[in-house]
């Protein structure tokens, strides 16, 4: 009986993720008949617009990055505050995060190597604009390996306006994070200026909101246009990437947080899992962390965590713990490597994955977040958006699903741990955590 009210739960959460969603599943659908149609009768103008309207759009997304990951670290780092919970709970919390980022991050590196993803899309990217786009990456590395002091050297900001400016990403987050933790450290006076970026943060989710508002014209848009151009054969390249995608998340949620729980703790994942299964098919339904935050919170709370633990570590780990979106920038920037023939050296995949796991920390916990942040990635390799319009087509046409498939593996994370530090600090329940017939229903 259980076992059939969760699986009716999860048809439910489904049902909601594709009703909230249904203008974008609709944009993509209706983008691949028109691409079929102009595929088989072609049409410059028609192509031409399509093609306009997918750059809008990809050009909003970049527009809203810096806005978004300034006021985003801000908000994280000065929410812990000058207190004891910064040395005794944030320390492990910084650990715990950056290991099993480090873990999403490999992962999705070693498969999207070995499964290479991007080799079927090659096809359709044109040679010129390939060609391009290599010179492009080979002349940043060269320079960066040729270097590599001065290249750590710049990320430090002689001028964080003139950083700003040239959307020097790495260096307007160094600037950010000490800016970040001298106001946490000055007490309350910080107050007028992070009471702004609360304000700043507010304001670009609010864009965001209005870009992915856009996001079935813009999407509808890419689709058509790449289905237009390479026909539904396309599909078989994207079909390849997803796979790599959903075998990295299972991976993550049933090898590694298994493993991490095993070593830091001894909470049972099967346990967690049923205590947050509430969190989790919402963050399914709605591909988004933020909106799943109350409650994972909720959840935590009524099944056996104690609100110490649970009312530092969660919020915190919403805004900075992503490693399914770590996990899904890694893949996703390999991916467009590979279409593009751009050579995929030591020193390159190190940078990606360095980068996706700064890019993920300062993704706003929404929908569309983890494509968005993908700018700075391509920022830190030499690359804007509008140089690869063709291959955001593939990335964007099923940015729905593995939106919500990432969402999930980030909400899960951040249960994982929240509950070794609670674990850890003897802040468990344990006669309530591990007896499911006694949880209280979330409202």
């Amino acid at each position: 009986m259980k076992d059939s009210k969760i699986q009716m739960q999860i048809l439910i959460a489904i049902g909601l993720g594709l009703k909230r969603n249904w203008p974008i599943f609709f944009g993509i659908i209706a983008g691949i008949f028109v691409g079929i149609f102009l595929h088989a009768h072609p049409s410059n103008s028609v192509s031409n617009l399509l093609t306009f309207i997918g750059q809008i759009f990809i050009r909003l997304i970049q527009m809203i990055v810096i806005p978004l990951v300034v006021s985003a670290i801000i908000i994280g780092i000065t929410s812990i505050g000058d207190n004891k919970q910064l040395g005794k709970f944030g320390t492990k919390m910084i650990l715990y995060y950056g290991i099993i980022t480090t873990a999403a991050v490999s992962i999705g590196a070693a498969l999207a190597l070995i499964f290479k993803p991007g080799m079927g899309a090659a096809h359709y990217i044109a040679a010129n604009t390939a060609s391009e786009v290599q010179a492009s990456v080979a002349t940043a590395m060269s320079q960066q390996q040729g270097h590599l002091l001065h290249m750590f050297l710049d990320f430090i900001p002689s001028n964080p306006l003139q950083a700003l400016a040239s959307g020097n990403m790495i260096a307007i987050i160094v600037f950010v994070l000490i800016f970040a933790i001298a106001l946490a450290k000055v007490g309350d006076v910080n107050r007028p200026i992070v009471s702004f970026f609360e304000s700043v943060f507010a304001a670009t989710m609010k864009i965001t909101d209005w870009i992915m508002f856009l996001a079935a014209p813009g999407i509808f848009a890419l689709t058509a246009s790449a289905v237009s151009s390479f026909g539904t054969a396309i599909f078989a390249s994207i079909g390849k990437y997803l796979m790599v995608l959903a075998i990295g998340f299972f991976i993550q949620m049933f090898v590694v947080y298994p493993i991490f729980l095993k070593c830091f703790s001894k909470v049972s994942i099967w346990m967690l899992y049923s205590a947050v299964a509430e969190a989790l098919m919402v963050a399914f339904g709605t591909a988004s962390s933020s909106a799943t935050l109350p409650l994972t919170i909720a959840c935590c709370e009524k099944r056996g965590i104690s609100h110490k633990i649970s009312s530092f570590v969660l919020p915190l780990g919403a805004t900075l713990n992503m490693d399914g979106t770590a996990l899904l920038q890694v893949v996703a920037v390999i991916f467009l490597a590979q279409a593009y023939g751009v050579p995929l050296d030591a020193f390159l995949l190190v940078q990606i994955a360095l980068l996706a796991m700064i890019a993920s920390s300062t993704s706003a916990g929404i929908s569309g977040a983890g494509l968005i942040t993908i700018a700075l990635i391509l920022n830190g390799m030499g690359l804007s958006p509008e140089q690869l319009v063709a291959g955001f087509a593939f990335l964007f046409t099923i940015e729905r699903v593995t939106d919500m498939m990432r969402t999930l593996v980030n909400v899960a994370s951040d249960a994982v741990v929240v509950a070794a530090i609670a674990d850890n600090e003897n802040e468990i329940n344990y006669d309530l955590f591990n007896n499911p017939e006694a949880y209280e229903e979330i409202a």
